[in-house]
């Protein structure tokens, strides 16, 4: 979890307020500018990413606990990808 926390807080997004979260439980919180959690999320199923907006402006991941460091290198790229849209 603390590996993919620091790999997403380093991601430059101009629509990431904060990353937080406790082991694989992570939230990405959205600015209000971003407008709204939901359109990340589609765009992450699009990637074959499932995630949850939460709180409107919160995109949760809980990825498998078995989950390791090769599939989340594999989503990084997806998820960065994803953030910086416009």
């Amino acid at each position: 979890g603390e590996y993919f926390m620091e790999q997403l807080a380093e991601i430059p997004s101009p629509h990431v307020k904060e990353v937080r979260g406790k082991g694989l439980l992570i939230g990405v919180e959205l600015k209000y500018e971003a407008k709204g959690a939901r359109r990340f999320c589609e765009a992450l199923q699009q990637q074959g990413i499932l995630a949850k907006e939460t709180h409107e402006h919160v995109i949760r991941f809980a990825p498998p606990l078995v989950i390791d460091r090769a599939t989340i290198d594999w989503a990084l790229p997806r998820i960065r990808q994803v953030l910086n849209m416009p």
